[in-house]
């Protein structure tokens, strides 16, 4: 019987896959600008790992094994991905765990039925929902609603990787009784990044910066840029 790996392991393991695959990149010389309006030294591309069958094999076993100690063996009904980027995990992780499958509209899409849920479950179904990634956490919430008011229950949200410096987010899930799992988180990719010699010295320091106080982080780097 093979032995489980450990929460540890599987975070390591995560951000060496993304880092080969060039799916994480630190930049903090010449700040990435988010969607949000955000600097960031760091950014994360969690859709590039479609394109590499054999390092997103190895991330949706460790998914899976994450899912099943975490949440159980028996005790989910199916798997929900957010459009569009949780589409294509949540259909792997539902093959693997032998479960059906549905994805979240971000919005009803104006026609037919104007339905945000496509698929179908059970009233009362036990559904997880999977994304590729978190930040603060608050897309997450409009897909949970979106999934309860269809009938789910709606107890855990999983993704590849969490940024982990949010803590306000979290919150934010847990008060509205959603727990968030993730294979790796932003610290899990700096301490890859640092053994492999992707960063050193200020470089190394300014990213650490941002990770402890993203917002003073971006405030200075925005000024610094007028």
């Amino acid at each position: 019987m093979t032995k489980p790996v450990s929460a540890d392991v599987a975070a390591r393991t995560t951000a060496d896959v993304l880092l080969e695959i060039e799916a994480v990149l630190f930049r903090p010389d010449e700040p990435f600008t988010l969607t949000s309006g955000r600097q960031s030294p760091v950014y994360v591309d969690c859709r590039k790992i479609i394109s590499f069958p054999r390092a997103r094999a190895k991330l949706m076993d460790l998914a899976v094994e994450r899912i099943s100690e975490a949440i159980g063996y028996e005790s989910l009904d199916a798997i929900a991905g957010g459009e569009t980027a949780g589409i294509p995990f949540a259909a792997w992780i539902a093959e693997r765990l032998g479960l059906p499958m549905v994805y979240v509209r971000k919005q009803p899409k104006g026609f037919g039925r104007n339905a945000r849920i496509e698929g179908s479950f059970s009233e009362g179904a036990r559904v997880l929902l999977v994304e590729d990634l978190a930040t603060d956490g608050g897309s997450k919430l409009g897909f949970v609603e979106a999934l309860r008011t269809a009938g789910a229950q709606v107890a855990h949200s999983f993704v590849v990787f969490h940024y982990g410096i949010f803590p306000e987010g979290i919150a934010k899930l847990e008060a509205e009784g959603v727990q968030l799992h993730a294979l790796c988180t932003w610290h899990d990719a700096l301490a890859a990044a640092e053994t492999a010699g992707y960063l050193s010295g200020s470089g190394l320091a300014d990213v650490r910066a941002f990770l402890d106080n993203p917002h003073d982080w971006s405030a200075g780097a925005e000024s610094r840029q007028v």
